[in-house]
C-alpha cells in the first residue's frame, strides 16, 4: 500500500525571523511524497540531491506518535528549487508527516486519526529537529499545508487570519545560488523588527502586496540582496515584489497585461525564472494504491 501526498511551496508576504510574526502564501511548485509500509526500517530517497535526513526525522515521529513499530519507505519528487528561501523544508515535511501519517491509518485503522492542526504541528516539530528553520516557519508551513494566504504567530503558533490568494500570476527569480535559512545572520535581521512589524500590521489590515514589497526590500538591506531585482519588476508594471524567505529567490505578483514587461526585466540577470501561480488548496492526498 502507498499513500502520495502532494504540498506545495510558498512564497513571503512577512518574513517572521526578525519579529516571531510572519505570512506567506501557497505557490504552484509542489513536493510529492509516496509511503510506503514496507521492511523494518526508514529508508528515504528524493529526485533532488538533498539530505534526506527530515524526510526520515518525519517518519521515524509519526511511527514514536503511534508507538509503531515498522519499516518505511518514503519517496520525494519535488519540482521546488532547494535552499531558495520558497519553503520546500516546510513542504517536504508536510508531505512525508501526512503521507506516513495516512499510510499507517490505511494499515491499523481510524484509530490512529490525528486532526489537521496535529499533522501540521509534527511537521513543523520534525523541521525543527532536523535544523532547516529558525523560527519553525509556522508561517511558511501552515500556507504549504492550508493553501492561500497564512498569517501567523509562530512563536505561538497561531493562525491569526487565512484565506484565498486573489489569483495572479507568480514570477520567481531563481539566481545561481543557495541560501539556507539556518545559516542566516539572525542578529542582522532582528535589527529591522521595528520596520517589519509595520510590514506586518499593512498584511493584517489587508494591504498584502504593499507588505510583500516592504518587507522583501527591508530583508534584502539586512541580507545584503540586490534591492534592484524587486525594484526592476516594480517598475516593469509589478503588483508586489520583494525577496522570499531568506533568499535568494525573488517573487513577483503580476497581472496579465504587464506579464511580458516584468519578464523581460528580469531576463538581463543570471539565474533561471519560474511562472507559477497561486495555490489555494494546499496539502492534499493524490492517491492511495
Amino acid at each position: 500500500m502507498k499513500t502520495v501526498i502532494k504540498s506545495p511551496g510558498s512564497a513571503t508576504v512577512i518574513n517572521a525571523i526578525s519579529t516571531g510574526c510572519g505570512a506567506a502564501f501557497g505557490i504552484g511548485l509542489y513536493v510529492t511524497a509516496e509511503v510506503e509500509l514496507k521492511g523494518s526500517k526508514i529508508e528515504c530517497e528524493s529526485n533532488k540531491q538533498v539530505d534526506t535526513g527530515l524526510m526520515e526525522i518525519c517518519a521515524r515521529n509519526v511511527l514514536k506518535r503511534f508507538d509503531i513499530e515498522n519499516g518505511v519507505r518514503v519517496k520525494t519528487f519535488s519540482d521546488l528549487p532547494v535552499a531558495s528561501g520558497l519553503s520546500s523544508s516546510s513542504a517536504t515535511s508536510n508531505a512525508v508527516t501526512m503521507a506516513t501519517v495516512l499510510a499507517l491509518i490505511e494499515e491499523y485503522g481510524s484509530d490512529l486519526y490525528l486532526s489537521n492542526f496535529e499533522i501540521l504541528n509534527m511537521a513543523i516539530d520534525s523541521s525543527l529537529e532536523a535544523g532547516v528553520t529558525i523560527t519553525g516557519a509556522f508561517d511558511d508551513a501552515s500556507a504549504s499545508f492550508y493553501g492561500g494566504l497564512s498569517i501567523t504567530d509562530n512563536f505561538k503558533r497561531k493562525i491569526l487570519k487565512k484565506g484565498n490568494m486573489e489569483e495572479q500570476n507568480i514570477l520567481i527569480y531563481m539566481p545561481d545560488k543557495k541560501s539556507l535559512t539556518a545559516q542566516s545572520d539572525i542578529e542582522r535581521m532582528k535589527l529591522l523588527a521595528p520596520y517589519v512589524r509595520l510590514a506586518f500590521d499593512l498584511a493584517l489590515n489587508g494591504d498584502v502586496y504593499k507588505a510583500l514589497t516592504l518587507n522583501g526590500l527591508l530583508y534584502c538591506a539586512a541580507l545584503e540582496f540586490n534591492p534592484n531585482i524587486a525594484l526592476d519588476a516594480l517598475n516593469a508594471g509589478a503588483i508586489a515584489s520583494g525577496l522570499s524567505g531568506t533568499g535568494p529567490s525573488f517573487v513577483a505578483v503580476v497581472d496579465d497585461n504587464k506579464f511580458d514587461n516584468v519578464l523581460d526585466s528580469w531576463k538581463s540577470y543570471p539565474g533561471d525564472i519560474i511562472h507559477t501561480n497561486v495555490d489555494n488548496e494546499g496539502t492534499k492526498i493524490i492517491k492511495t494504491i
